[in-house]
């Protein structure tokens, strides 16, 4: 155990030591082990988009196995999937990589103005397939937030009893809120500490841009001269809102970019603003699986440093 993992694990000793070891688990697995940086791969794409938009341009990732054995192959902490996708190889794959259960997913198959996720697996069920955490998202802006919140401090007590970690995709949307402002910087900091405070142990969420979003937020940024201009400021911010670093937040990896560089350069300014680390999904398994290793071999070389 890494003095950086005891560091981390300081944080949460309101736990049972059952999710401290899970949160271990993840911290000291792949070949970030030990250095407080996470690299996971989430595949609920599949039903989060639907299967020919996710696995079309790389018929590889229809097989739940392809995923398994990238999370395992590139060493990565964890592995995210709802249930059917870890149900399909939890058994084959048994220990080789911490499985984090996504507990509730959302489809697009009809138009939402505010969005909502549907319950999709249980806290048993995450603890039969030995998972290490359990994942959740909710929309912070979307009409139906307050449900959503509720739902999750809910779920979050019981899969606490348990022993599981607890991460939140804290994704804002919906009708109350802009497109523009989904990543605002405000926006994705105050999702950011919503999480935190529905007790999520890691926090997912999107890199943000220099927008703000709120008028009220914006003549506290201003008057306070907090500083918003590059990336590496803005991830600096965000982890602030998280009770000043005090909590795991990883960001997303978002749609499939055509230039790798981009990414790179976004996983180096998380790494300057003392980020830690990256959920990447579609820029991963939407690649033939040589590429995709090679593209995960970089970031965790980044993060490495």
């Amino acid at each position: 155990m890494t003095e950086r993992v005891r560091e981390i694990l300081s944080w949460y000793r309101s736990d049972n030591p059952g999710t401290l070891t899970n949160l271990a688990r993840m911290l000291n697995h792949g070949r970030l082990a030990g250095t407080g940086r996470m690299v996971i791969l989430p595949v609920d794409q599949g039903w989060e988009h639907g299967p020919v938009r996710s696995f079309g341009p790389n018929d590889a990732g229809y097989d739940p196995h392809y995923h398994f054995k990238m999370a395992i192959e590139a060493g990565l902490n964890a592995y995210a999937a709802p249930l059917g996708f870890l149900e399909a190889g939890a058994a084959d794959f048994a220990g080789e990589v911490p499985l984090i259960l996504k507990a509730n997913n959302h489809d697009l198959l009809a138009d939402e103005k505010d969005s909502w996720q549907a319950l999709t697996a249980s806290v048993k069920e995450a603890v039969r397939l030995g998972c290490a955490g359990v994942g959740l998202t909710i929309y912070p802006g979307s009409a139906l937030r307050k449900e959503m919140y509720e739902n999750l401090r809910e779920y979050a007590e019981e899969a606490k009893s348990c022993g599981l970690a607890v991460v939140v995709w804290s994704y804002p949307r919906g009708s109350s809120i802009s497109k523009e402002g989904e990543t605002a910087i405000d926006v994705a900091g105050y999702a950011a500490q919503i999480a935190c405070q529905l007790g999520a142990h890691i926090v997912k969420v999107k890199l943000p841009t220099d927008h703000i979003e709120q008028d009220a937020a914006k003549k506290v940024y201003e008057k306070e001269k907090i500083a918003i201009g590059t990336l590496a400021d803005r991830v600096k911010h965000v982890v602030q809102c998280a009770f000043n670093g005090r909590r795991i937040v990883i960001f997303s990896g978002g749609a499939k970019k055509e230039n790798d560089q981009d990414v790179f350069e976004e996983c180096k300014a998380i790494r300057a603003g003392g980020g830690f680390g990256s959920i990447i999904g579609r820029n991963t398994f939407q690649r033939k699986r040589n590429d995709a290793l090679k593209f995960l071999d970089e970031i965790i070389k980044i993060y490495s440093k």
